[in-house]
């Protein structure tokens, strides 16, 4: 198939997407193709382009959130069909080795090799100017078409909307699992939340899901104080001493129950500060990928360890996405969980230097490339 998609040739050197003709193989063994209606742009496909996440190999075919609906089935396709409307989950899942058996399919050993360059059996899907094109986390939602393994696409009722639905393969479940998840987050908690972008927004979510008394956001840009208040959180601030200061009349000096990072970058600065508003006991969230060859990190280990508090590495939300994603979506049906108001601004695929940008700048809590078919 002849289309057009967004490549990186020089990952990490900011140069930007280009938008240009590809060509993608038809399904192989337990694949899927997959017309997608939306993608969603996220930090992580930044990364691939500022460098934060190194890649070796190149070019790449980015994105890694989208839905849509599958045109056509590979070999060995038990589950799925022509017509089904599909989420795309950005980390695979086998449903069979021991994470996923126990319940902690986002550490599917699957997912290893979302970054590798290829696909699970080691060949390409995606070709551009005579090369094999890598695509990420085994999609490349940054084109109309998707040629996909059945480990990383999830069935969904017809009657959620695709462009919202695609927002599910990664930041919603991302956030609103930090909260609900990771954090172990108790009703009548007071949680802070830094970093109010397509991920924290919806810890923001996850933390009115689960009852918080207090939920602070914590962001510089005054654009995500408001939407914050408006997804639900009762205080908004500009920086870690304001958090501080009013996490501290709150509790009565006690401090915050939970600290959620969702930052862009998670630098090595950010988690003293965290655990310094933190009670004894609580928990701190760390949700944002962060420089791959960073090591130096600010970290008073000695009150850290004496206070009792945990440090929580949360990939994907700590969800299980085969439960998860209906879950989201029922949530959004009935009401219970905001996701067209997620959508700032959308874009189509040429323009989608400009929507980097945009994130860049602070401007969307989430910019969607909608493909007109």
């Amino acid at each position: 198939m002849k289309t057009t998609g967004a490549l990186l040739w020089e990952p990490g050197t900011n140069s930007g997407w280009s938008v240009e003709d590809i060509e993608i193989d038809p399904p192989k063994d337990r694949e899927v193709m997959v017309q997608l209606a939306a993608s969603g742009i996220c930090h992580s496909d930044h990364h691939l382009d500022d460098g934060v996440i190194p890649l070796p190999w190149a070019p790449v075919l980015g994105g890694h959130e989208g839905a849509g609906v599958i045109t056509e089935v590979g070999p060995n396709v038990t589950d799925l069909e022509v017509g089904d409307h599909v989420v795309l989950s950005f980390l695979p899942s086998c449903g069979k080795c021991r994470m996923c058996v126990s319940g902690r399919s986002n550490m599917c050993a699957l997912g290893a090799g979302v970054l590798a360059g290829y696909a699970p059996d080691g060949t390409h899907r995606v070709h551009a100017r005579g090369k094999g094109v890598g695509c990420m986390s085994f999609l490349g939602t940054f084109a109309p078409y998707v040629c996909a393994p059945v480990d990383g696409v999830i069935k969904i009722d017809k009657d959620i909307p695709l462009d919202k639905a695609a927002l599910i393969g990664c930041g919603v479940p991302t956030g609103w699992g930090s909260s609900v998840y990771a954090a172990d987050m108790q009703i009548g908690d007071t949680v802070v939340i830094v970093g109010i972008g397509g991920v924290g927004i919806n810890a923001v979510q996850g933390a009115r899901h689960k009852g918080a008394r207090n939920i602070i956001a914590v962001d510089p840009v005054a654009f995500k104080q408001e939407q914050a208040e408006a997804f639900g959180a009762t205080h908004s601030v500009s920086d870690y001493e304001a958090a501080a200061e009013l996490v501290g009349r709150l509790t009565d000096g006690q401090g915050a129950d939970r600290v959620i990072i969702t930052v862009g970058i998670a630098h090595g600065n950010l988690l003293n500060p965290a655990q310094e508003m933190t009670r004894r006991g609580g928990v701190i969230v760390l949700t944002s990928a962060a420089p791959i060859l960073q090591r130096d990190v600010e970290f008073d280990l000695f009150t850290f360890a004496m206070s009792g508090k945990r440090l929580q590495g949360s990939l994907y939300g700590t969800t299980n996405s085969r439960n998860d994603v209906p879950l989201l979506c029922e949530l959004y049906r009935s009401g219970q969980l905001m996701l067209d108001e997620l959508i700032t601004r959308t874009y189509r695929l040429e323009d989608i230097n400009q929507a980097f940008t945009d994130m860049q700048e602070g401007k969307n809590l989430r910019g969607v490339i909608m493909y007109d078919h």
